[in-house]
């Protein structure tokens, strides 16, 4: 079964967040995880680029297929994952986790407010199996 753990918000394209402060920690779902199969290369942007809610700011690729990352939330990149491009089978072990992507300065915390909480997700993903 899917997990989509309560205390983080979620995009319709799969990714989800966990805010602390005005930090948020960026990464694909459990879902999107299991529906891309093995991963086998992450693509970061570099720290200190900017993104608008909705923008690509990176790939994901698997031995099935590739898809972009849309931020859920606009902001400036604070940190990558470096250990993802040795390991970005990690993602599909530990996706909210050791499998987080990006963390970001929020540039306008009221744009979580567009994103879905854990049921809403839920329920998205139900209509898609």
């Amino acid at each position: 079964m899917t997990q989509i753990p309560e205390d983080l918000k979620y995009t319709e394209d799969d990714e989800w967040v966990r805010v602390e402060g005005d930090t948020a920690t960026i990464g694909i779902t459990d879902y999107a995880q299991d529906q891309l199969s093995d991963i086998v290369y992450v693509e970061h942007p570099d720290v200190g680029a900017a993104f608008d809610q909705g923008e690509i700011f990176g790939v994901v690729e698997s031995v099935k297929a590739a898809g972009d990352m849309h931020m859920p939330v606009g902001g400036e990149v604070v940190e990558v994952n470096e250990a993802l491009e040795d390991e970005p089978e990690v993602v599909n072990s530990d996706p909210y986790g050791a499998g987080w992507f990006i963390k970001i300065k929020i540039a306008d915390p009221a744009e979580l407010d567009k994103l879905l909480d854990a049921a809403a997700y839920k329920a998205h993903c139900d209509a898609r199996a």
